[in-house]
């Protein structure tokens, strides 16, 4: 599904879902709201993290552009385009495309954080998107295209909230991006993963240039976590 790479915040900020109506060229039909997310059985078909390699997850509009974007990442093994924090099991593509499932267009980030580091991941996951548009990224309408950062791992709050808090500073509006833990997660269907290499001329909100942008970042030393902020 997703492709190897080269080497291989206690509250969280939750923006209130909206609702309205489907449009995009990844999916269309009527959207009536996002449900709460609720506990449930996270489910994947590949093995999730290992010895030096971390997950999130993020929503940013049509996964088909986030999957092949952040793949581009040196440093991330793998990206999984994906359902997360609905209300339904083993959710289709045509019905999180109703708008009625609570899901969100997701991409699974395995990577390596010796390599990128969560605070740089993020600050490039902005870069792809518009950070102050609910529900709507591009040509795409609807709450299962809402911006999010998702974490299975508690320990990344912190981080994801000081990002977020730093994020805010560069705009007036409030931003977009809900955070919060994973409560459930189903990987697409197998034509959607790396949909842009397999449909070069496919749709895709983020312009082709980021991509190789993402390919040649470098982190910033200082996102790297300081020898203090390691348990011993």
């Amino acid at each position: 599904m997703g492709r190897f790479r080269r080497s291989v915040s206690c509250a969280f900020a939750l923006v209130a879902l909206v609702a309205v109506p489907s449009l995009s060229g990844c999916a269309s039909g009527s959207d009536t709201g996002a449900a709460d997310p609720t506990a449930r059985m996270i489910e994947s078909t590949k093995t999730v993290g290992g010895e030096g390699v971390a997950t999130i997850y993020l929503a940013g509009g049509c996964f088909w552009g986030l999957e092949k974007y952040m793949a581009s990442v040196n440093g991330v093994l793998e990206a999984e385009a994906g359902y997360a924090n609905g209300v339904i099991d083993s959710p289709t593509y045509d019905e999180v495309s109703t708008g009625r499932t609570g899901f969100a267009e997701t991409v699974r980030v395995e990577y390596d954080p010796d390599v990128a580091p969560l605070p740089f991941l993020l600050d490039l996951f902005y870069d792809a998107i518009d950070p102050t548009t609910l529900n709507r990224q591009g040509n795409d309408v609807g709450t299962q295209y809402r911006s999010g950062i998702y974490y299975s791992d508690p320990a990344d709050l912190p981080t994801i909230e000081r990002s977020l808090a730093q994020l805010q500073e560069r705009y007036e509006t409030p931003i977009a991006v809900e955070a919060g833990p994973l409560s459930a997660y189903t990987p697409a269907e197998e034509y959607h993963q790396d949909y842009l290499d397999k449909n070069p001329g496919g749709y895709c909100h983020i312009g082709r240039d980021l991509f190789e942008k993402a390919a040649q970042a470098v982190p910033d030393p200082s996102q790297f976590p300081s020898q203090s902020d390691v348990e011993p």
